[in-house]
């Protein structure tokens, strides 16, 4: 199945906003993660949230406490996970069309990941949707470990909007570590996740950034928080 999926994947822009200067006619941008109860790996709120562009103002929200059947596999997260982010996404397509996110920030990894297949490629491919993958953490991967080379090249960020790549044993850029904000000195790290290449993932990064992490991640994280604390599932239209 993985490998049927990754033949699916598209590593490079597809939307006409990609290529246009101030990404001209991206109107919406989305946010999902899956966030658990403190202790408990099988209760979670899969949450969400699409943004105006390039106001990044709350457009629409959806809450869903759900229970994860599929045990946890190291390095298999997205098989666990996707299901119920991909549902999400569903619903609004079904009763709220028009709010349908035309990129979709991912709370993880897309092509930087141990099967170059994480979870923002995984929900890119089965959506059909622009994916980029933003994490918090470096995964130590193919070859990419947190030492003090890389310690260094963080150091030489000078300002946001600045990068440097990741880049695989094999020689092959897997995304990129990005200074997100002029106060932030700690990167995360993009990749590509679906029908978006990664200098555009990159700056597209930047652009959603008020504060280290992108506002759809930020803000599905602050309405995440709420839901596991009081178990309500919601949808809201802002």
């Amino acid at each position: 199945m993985l490998a049927r999926l990754r033949q699916q994947l598209v590593e490079e822009d597809t939307e006409d906003w990609q290529t246009r200067p101030g990404f001209l006619g991206l109107q919406r941008v989305g946010g999902v993660d899956l966030s658990f109860i403190k202790g408990d790996d099988v209760n979670a709120c899969a949450q969400l949230v699409v943004l105006s562009y390039p106001g990044l103002e709350m457009l629409y929200e959806d809450s869903q406490m759900v229970t994860l059947t599929a045990p946890y596999i190291a390095g298999f997260l997205a098989f666990r996970e996707t299901p119920f982010l991909l549902e999400a996404l569903q619903r609004l397509q079904r009763d709220q069309p028009a709010l349908l996110p035309q990129v979709v920030f991912v709370d993880g990894n897309g092509l930087f990941h141990y099967r170059e297949f994480g979870l923002a490629c995984h929900l890119g491919v089965l959506s059909g949707l622009p994916c980029v993958g933003v994490a918090k953490n470096l995964l130590q991967v193919q070859g990419v470990y947190k030492n003090e080379e890389h310690q260094s090249q963080i150091a030489a960020l000078q300002k946001g909007g600045d990068s440097f790549p990741l880049t695989a044993a094999s020689g092959k850029v897997l995304g990129k570590a990005l200074r997100s904000s002029d106060r932030s000195s700690k990167p995360v790290y993009v990749s590509v996740g679906h029908k978006i290449s990664l200098d555009t993932a990159v700056r597209l990064t930047h652009s959603c950034c008020r504060y280290r992490v992108p506002e759809p991640i930020r803000q599905v994280h602050t309405h995440a928080h709420t839901h596991t604390h009081t178990h309500t599932p919601s949808r809201t239209l802002w």
